[in-house]
């Protein structure tokens, strides 16, 4: 390993690690647990050791959550896959036992979860970006691959929707149908 590549390796460790909680919050928002999310979380950090992480050191943030949103929707495929094919007639002799009931964390965290919960995934993971992870909508909407515009949009009505919630109103139309 020569010593430019041994600085980079060093650098990119330790950017990591400053990374390491934010990504894990992340991940949790995006699973709905935590076990899941720190399942998703290694699986993301495997990912950027093995890719070496981007040239500037001041885009890894952006690229791990953008790298773990993508592992996530794979998952989500995945899952959604095998949850047809475990329906299927040839296999309807066995039940399926879903392992999704977690219990949660403290009273407010778990209403804040059940809140988000309810949005619609593209408003769910916004939210996550712009108001838990900090990022500006500009880093939002490159990591989820959308305009800024909406992002802004996606992210206002997530915000409605929870203050309707928190206020006692259920979640309108227009924002479970984004």
């Amino acid at each position: 390993m020569t010593e430019r590549s041994r600085t980079v390796t060093e650098g990119l460790k330790k950017a990591l690690l400053e990374t390491l909680p934010q990504l894990r919050r992340f991940a949790h928002s995006l699973t709905g647990n935590r076990h899941d999310g720190d399942d998703l979380m290694q699986t993301t950090v495997e990912r950027v050791l093995e890719r070496g992480g981007p040239e500037d050191a001041d885009d890894l943030r952006p690229w791990m959550f953008k790298i773990c949103k993508n592992l996530w929707i794979d998952d989500r495929r995945a899952h959604a896959v095998r949850a047809r094919a475990a329906s299927s007639p040839e296999l309807a002799d066995e039940r399926v036992v879903s392992g999704e009931d977690v219990a949660l964390g403290e009273l407010t965290l778990r209403e804040v979860e059940r809140a988000m919960a309810l949005l619609p995934k593209e408003q769910r993971l916004v939210l996550s970006l712009v108001t838990i992870e900090d990022l500006s909508y500009r880093e939002a909407a490159d990591i989820l691959d959308t305009p800024i515009g909406t992002v802004m949009s996606r992210l206002a009505r997530a915000r409605a929707a929870l203050v309707r919630h928190f206020e006692g109103g259920a979640p309108s139309q227009e924002a479970i149908d984004e």
